[in-house]
């Protein structure tokens, strides 16, 4: 880590799990976004941009899934607030050279604390509902590179992967 001082938000000085207490945290606009892949055959690429799977539209259906999801993140992780989110949005864009799909999602709000975990889980989410939607021709597919790649606001600023 970094810093001497660094440790674990979550943790209190006898090492429970505790929600961080933000009450005194000012509200700032804060945004972060996260990626994530679906590598899979490109027969399955083609079939899921041909509109033609099983299950029907993959694309739309894992973009309505992550933003669903984004929203319900303090659900799923435990030490999470509850947050009133003002824009959530999921990118998936083909790429024949995985072959596969790339996801992007990008969350923002105004409030006391951050949205990175919004952010992974829509990417997570929108990238499990691929391969629920396409596993029937593909059980080999992967899911890769899940990762913040930006945030900004709050105390800590402006921060951007190399």
């Amino acid at each position: 880590m970094g810093e001497d001082n660094a440790r674990l938000s979550h943790l209190d000085a006898s090492g429970a799990a505790n929600m961080v207490d933000v009450t005194d945290k000012p509200a700032t606009d804060r945004t972060a976004t996260a990626l994530g892949a679906v590598v899979m055959k490109a027969e399955t690429l083609d079939l899921i941009l041909s509109g033609n799977a099983k299950k029907g539209d993959v694309i739309g259906t894992a973009r309505l899934a992550g933003i669903m999801a984004a929203k319900r993140t303090h659900e799923l992780i435990p030490l999470c607030h509850p947050l009133l989110l003002s824009k959530v949005s999921v990118d998936i864009e083909p790429d024949p050279a995985l072959p596969g799909l790339r996801l992007s999602a990008t969350v923002r709000v105004s409030g006391p604390t951050g949205v990175e975990m919004e952010a992974l889980t829509a990417v997570s989410v929108a990238c499990l509902t691929i391969y629920d939607m396409a596993k029937a021709v593909d059980r080999g597919m992967r899911i890769e590179g899940i990762r913040v790649v930006e945030k900004a606001g709050g105390r800590s600023g402006h921060w951007k992967a190399e």
